[in-house]
This record gives C-alpha cells, structure tokens and sequence, in this order.
C-alpha cells in the first residue's frame, strides 16, 4: 500500500486538495451569523425550566402560584405527547421512557420537572421559584457499582436489574491465550465529563399561519431526524412540521438526538399558536449535560515474550445514566467501545464483555470519538504495560503489533474492514518528528529544576461514515442509508446545492464548493450551499459519525457529475460541436473552434431554449442524486501522535513540551480544514487527558456546577502542535476521502498519559484515571514510594 504526500501544486487551485479559506468565516467573524439567541419575534415567551434537585425520588405534589399558573407547564398538562422512547433489536437491550418534563419520579439532578414561560428569561425563571415540590427519597445510585448491585427501587419501572444492555464477543481467545508467554493486567478510568460547545441547547419554536405548520429552529446537527421525532411525539404529520438548524455554535455529538426542552418549546408552541425560545444557561449544561466519556477497563493483554499480542480480554463497564437517548441508544456506546477497542491492531484472539449500567445522572448523548477515546486510551496503555514487561521501547512493541500495510485491506477480529494505509509508518514518521533519541538522550542527562522528562505515543483507527449495515447491526431506530444533493445551476450560471445535513463548524460551504468545482469549474465564489432546513434540502439522518464529508459530499460529487455531460451536449451545440468533441474545463466549454462559459449555457436553458440543441436532456441542469460508499461498514482515517511532557513530582504538574500528530484521512477536500478540525480534536483531548470531569457524590450531585469547578483547557495549556499528512485514498468514497472530524480529540489521553508513565517510571508509579490532576499524579507517586518501603522493609 502506498501512501502519498499532498500535493503543494493544489494550493493555488479552487477545488479538491487546495487550502481554501472557509467561506462561512466572514460573516462569523463579522459577528453576521444568526444563531437562535440572536432571533426575536413579536409576542415571543422566553421559557425556564425547574430542574430536580434530587436525583432519585418520587414527586409527591406540586403546588403552583394561583397568580402565575397559566404560565407553568407540567408532564400532566401536556396530554397525550409522546414520551421519548428509543427501542433497539440488540439483545439484552431494556428501554426506556424518558418524559418531556418529569412524571411520577425525577432520576437525576437537572432533569426538568417543570416549565414556565414570560416575556422575559428574568420573569420566567421567577415563575419557576414559585412552584412548590414535594419529594420522597429513593436510593440513589450514583455510579455503576451500586446500580449493579441493586435489588428493588430500580431507575425504571418494570426493570429487574440496571443494566441497559450486556453485549458480548469471543474470537479464538482460549486458544491464542493459552500460547502465551506473558500476561499483562491494567485497569484504566475515563471520568465523566461535558461537551461544553460555545453555544448550548437553543431553540425557538412557532406556529406559522399562513403555512398552517410548526415551525422549530433547534440548534441541532440532525433537523431531518428531528422533525421525524416531533412529529411523532407530537401527533402530527411530518408535513406539517418543518425544522430549521441555522448556525450553530459547536455541537460535538450534544445536539444529535432529540432534547426534552425541545419536545417542551415545540409543544409550546403548537398549544398556544405563539412564539417560544429556550436558550441553555451554561449552568444547566454543566448539570444536566454532564453525559460522556464514563468508561472503566479492566484489561488483560495475552503475549509472547517480545510483547507480540496474541489475545485481548477486557471487561467494560459504561455508566450510562438515567435514559436512552433518541436516536443513536444508550447502545451506541457499548457497541463502538466492543467493536472498536482492538483498534489498528492485527490480533486474532479477542475476548470482551461490555455492560451499559443505568445511574442516576443524565443520559449517555454520543460525543466526538465515541466510546473510541476510552477504547484508545485503554488498549495504548495496555500496549505501553505490555513494552515495560519485556523491557522494550513502547514503540517497538507498538510497530510490531499494528496492522501492516501490506495487509490492506484488512478485517480485523472484531469484523472491521479497515480499508487502506499505512499505520506502521504513522508511528515511525511520529517518532522521527517528536526526536525520539534527542528525548531520551534528554532524560538521561536530567533536568536541572528536577522535573521528570516522558515521551508517549498512541495509534488509532477512526471507523468514519459507517452506514446501513452498521447501524442495522446495532438496531437503532433510524437507520443511515443514502445520502441525497440536490445541485442546481442557476440562470447566470452560478451554482445551488442542497444538502440534508447541517455544519456546526465543519467548513462544509467550503469543502463542498470544492467539490463541485473539481467537477465543473464554477468559481466557488459563485456558489450557495443551502443546508439545515427541512422544508429545503433532500433528506438526510444528518452530521454525525464523521460522515457527512463522505456522505452528503459525495451526494454533491456524484450530482455534479450527472450534470456535467448536460452542460457539455448544451455547450457543444452552441459551438457547433459533437458532445465527444468537448471538454469542461474551468466553468466552460472547450471545443475544436473556442468555448463557451457556463453561464451562457444556463442562459440557453432557461431564457433561450430556442437555442438548445433538439436531443437536450429533459432533466435540465439542476439534478437529485444520492450516495453511499461502495462498502458502508465505514471508510478508516488513522494517525500516531506522539507528545513529550515534563512532570513536577513535587506538585504534580504536567506540561506539555511537544504535540505531533501524523495522519492520513484518504484524500484531503481541503488541507486548511482537516488541520483545525484536528487541532481542535487535540485541544478537547487534552481537556479530556488533563482538566475536565463532573465529579459527583454518593447522593448523586453533581459537584462541578460552574466553570470555577469544572475545567477547560485555555490557550496556555494547548502546545503548539505539528501536524503532518499522508493520504492513502480510500477505495470506497469518492475522490478516495474519508471522515475525520472526532480523530484529533481520539488519542491525546492515550499519549499523554503514557508520557506521564514514561517519566514516572523510574519512581515505579503509573497512572491510568482521566484527568490526571495534580492530585492523582501525587498519590500515584505516593503509592508508589509505599510499595518500595514495604519491598525494603
């Protein structure tokens, strides 16, 4: 398998491969986007929810304020709306209910129990203080330990046990563990953390009149799934309901199922026929949104005595939270982390068991890198653990044990087909970048505010625009299949496209204005991508999963080349040319005797047609096409990262010296975009490695409410990072691209922490529990002193 550099030559071109400026930048940096918060309508309410707080109780009254009562909504004024249900086919799987607002019982702190709407947020929130609740206490499960040792008072009526879901897998494992030289046992924790993008939960719902519909802008990377679930809930033909995402503010995976407070605004405004907004403190996004990234491994490595893996066995546990997400599943999680933990390694024996435990915290939502952050982080520390037994370099043992290229493509013991690339050299071209003899030389020598040098590495596979029968297999309750794009030349010859899914931060106005110029030539400052608004783009499940670069991008490819031999049969008639005779070239037409533009055969099409020729395509030039991949088990983007750190073991601080990052997602759209997406993946790593968590207590409160408590890396903390590409084209995508927007925040953890381990090492102290505060580095080297006093003694 070869793998190439990117062209430089591309740069000064418009379409695949040049480093195009995002054209959405100018009105955001302008301060020109429209966001819901900067929306405003006549007689609008703004609405505020009162949120549980108890985690775990029964609601035994509610008492409302005469004087303010036609204001406040509860569960049992909402009449026969829906609750939000998400069923699976997976077996093992329990369901459950999740109520727009709380009904009978509330099940984690933050869930809203209530609203209330006013002219004014300020008014609306005083409403909501008036309302008086009562509350018995139930037990409180506050992690996955004591759920699982529960034996009445479920989280769930008609349960019998809080496990969500128990999948399994065994590959060969008795029989490759039993050639084993070496065993190798580590446990590794994820905490749960936030999202925290710029923009929380937003959306602003009315009746519109003359249409006779509701009308709801949500701050969602999934309006067509949306309005599909509204309506449901809401009794209503899907008609009848358009859903509009405008600009949104960073979403990471939070905005990619369906809110309660969503379900409540458009409920609000179907009722009253009058406009409402809800717009997300960022309070209420620290408690009710503290949803992701709780994993806990138990991991043992099976290995010969060169550190070679013959078998993996691991046991997951997931603490899921009090609901079941619409429509991804709480068994989105367990599914990826089972499927995805062997990663981009060739091992034949593989034995796992991962269970989803119900708590009382707010439900699991999918969030950049899903489940494949914690499988990362748990497998590059296994395989550090396993380089450290036999006494070789982690990278050694890494080399030897990653898929070759030689191999490609590849299906793997847990049936991924990882389709093309060269991972091996990810990670020796990541260890030439980070120097790797000048660090240890480094080391060696010691440094003189004895501080403690580490060097690690991580590899990763990122499984991208995975489709149908991924999905199947996982049974969620919709189902991703074709991409469509509908793409339009207009009469001056410029160029329309409609998409289904919505950007929050991709580029996608750019990336796919390159695309359609790589096929037609327009002059993508001519170019309009329509996007975000159900009543005005083709279907599609939406931005999620990496996809919609490959996916909606290749809709808009494949479109674009339906209508390039219309425009060339118009373009050689005008020329007096045979169809054959012709190329397109730059937005024209090149024949034997000259060219013709564009945009002078749009004005065939639509203002002469006494000018078109007598055979003309009847489709005109506008065209709907979808598109997926040849094989839709996912296209798999890769990288190493490799970091250097030095470690204060008398404060327990780690700074980072050094970040690279080698990656190969196919082929590169656009250079400009692949980089920020990844430099900012790298900055929600770091976070994930070093400063966030929402801790909470055995009553199941959480103890980070604020951004006083709960950490964010910021500029000072984020290094400076190098970023190399390869590109190995995908077979199955066109133009050989593949999704990478979750891969940055994948393997940052995973080499931080092994550059921790790699300085600490000759303390004898290693740690394996995100984040690595200064505290848990301390007490690590603490245990670790404890240990050698009881070896001396």
């Amino acid at each position: 398998m070869q793998h190439s550099q990117p062209d430089p030559a591309k740069s000064a071109s418009q379409g695949v491969g040049a480093r195009v400026e995002r054209k959405e930048d100018a009105r955001h940096l302008n301060g020109r986007g429209q966001f819901v918060a900067d929306m405003y309508m006549p007689e609008m309410n703004e609405v505020a929810f009162l949120r549980s707080p108890f985690a775990h109780a029964r609601i035994i009254s509610t008492t409302l304020a005469p004087e303010t009562a036609s204001r406040v909504v509860l569960r049992a004024s909402m009449g026969d709306v829906l609750d939000i249900v998400a069923e699976s086919a997976l077996p093992t799987y329990q369901s459950s209910a999740q109520p727009p607002l709380a009904s009978g019982k509330v099940r984690f702190v933050g869930e809203p129990v209530a609203l209330a709407f006013a002219p004014t947020r300020a008014e609306a929130e005083d409403i909501a203080e008036t309302i008086e609740l009562e509350f018995e206490d139930l037990p409180v499960y506050a992690d996955a330990t004591t759920a699982k040792a529960a034996t009445a008072d479920f989280i769930h009526e008609g349960w019998t046990h809080h496990n969500f879901l128990t999948l399994k897998a065994d590959t060969s494992f008795d029989a490759l563990a039993s050639q084993a030289k070496l065993v190798v046992r580590r446990s590794v924790d994820l905490a749960r953390h936030c999202m925290v993008p710029m923009e929380g939960k937003a959306v602003l719902a009315y009746w519109d009149h003359q249409a006779d519909m509701l009308v709801v802008y949500t701050a969602t990377q999934v309006p067509h799934m949306i309005r599909t679930i509204l309506a449901k809930c809401l009794g209503m033909d899907q008609g009848q309901v358009r859903v509009v995402a405008p600009d949104v503010g960073g979403a990471f995976g939070y905005k990619c199922v369906l809110q309660q407070e969503e379900l409540c605004v458009a409920w609000l405004a179907k009722t009253h026929r009058k406009p409402f907004r809800y717009l997300e403190d960022r309070r209420e996004h620290l408690i009710a949104g503290a949803n992701t990234r709780e994993h806990h491994y138990d991991m043992t490595a099976y290995a010969d005595e060169r550190g070679k893996i013959l078998a993996l066995d691991a046991h997951i546990v997931i603490d899921g939270g009090a609901y079941s997400v619409w429509p991804f599943t709480i068994g989105l999680e367990p599914g990826q982390a089972i499927g995805n933990l062997p990663g981009p390694y060739a091992f034949r024996g593989y034995r796992c068991v991962t269970e989803c435990v119900a708590t009382n915290k707010p439900g699991f939502v999918p969030y950049r890198g899903v489940a494949r952050t914690g499988v990362c982080f748990a497998m590059e520390l296994t395989i550090d653990a396993v380089a450290r037994a036999v006494g070789r370099e982690p990278w050694e043992v890494r080399l030897e044990n990653l898929v070759s290229a030689d191999l490609m493509p590849y299906v793997n013991v847990t049936n991924k087909h990882l389709d093309s690339g060269d991972y091996p050299a990810s990670l020796l071209k990541a260890r030439e970048m980070i120097d790797f003899e000048a660090v240890r030389e480094r080391q060696r020598q010691g440094e003189a505010d004895g501080r403690l040098i580490g060097m690690g590495f991580a590899t990763y596979t990122e499984q991208s625009a995975h489709g149908t029968s991924v999905f199947a297999a996982w049974g969620t309750p919709v189902i991703p299949g074709f991409d469509s794009a509908t793409v339009r030349v207009t009469p001056d010859g410029g160029l329309e496209m409609r998409v289904g899914v919505h950007s929050h931060g991709q580029g996608m106005e750019t990336s796919f204005a390159q695309i359609a110029h790589e096929v037609l030539g327009i002059d993508i400052s001519r170019m309009k991508l329509v996007h975000g608004d159900t009543a005005q783009t083709p279907y599609s499940t939406g931005t999620y999963a990496s996809r919609s670069l490959v996916m909606s991008g290749g809709a808009v490819s494949r479109a674009c080349k339906v209508l390039a031999p219309r425009i060339k049969r118009i373009g050689a008639h005008l020329l007096g040319a045979q169809p054959e005779d012709v190329e397109l070239v730059n937005g024209r037409v090149v024949g034997p005797g000259g060219s013709v533009a564009i945009a002078e055969i749009a004005e065939a099409w639509y203002l002469r047609p006494d000018r078109l020729p007598a055979d003309v395509d009847q489709g005109g030039l506008e065209t709907t096409t979808g598109f997926k991949p040849k094989v839709d088990t996912g296209a798999f983007t890769y990288a190493s990262h490799a970091v250097t750190v030095a470690v204060d073991p008398e404060t327990g601080h780690v700074e980072i010296h050094d970040y690279v990052i080698v990656e190969d997602c196919g082929t590169m759209i656009n250079p400009l975009i692949v980089e920020g997406q990844t430099y900012g993946g790298v900055a929600q790593g770091i976070g994930t490695a070093l400063y966030e968590e929402t801790p909470y207590d055995a009553n199941g409160q959480p103890l980070a409410s604020t951004l006083a408590d709960y950490m964010l890396p910021g500029a000072t903390e984020v290094p400076r990072m190098r970023i190399h590409h390869f590109e190995t084209p995908s077979p199955h995508t066109e133009f050989g691209a593949k999704g990478m927007g979750e891969g940055g925040a994948i393997a940052p953890p995973a080499a931080i922490f092994n550059a921790v381990n790699d300085a600490l090492q000759g303390l004898g102290a290693e740690v394996a529990h995100t984040p690595l505060t200064p505290r848990r580095l301390l007490e690590a080297i603490a245990r670790a002193e404890a240990v050698q006093l009881r070896q001396a003694a």
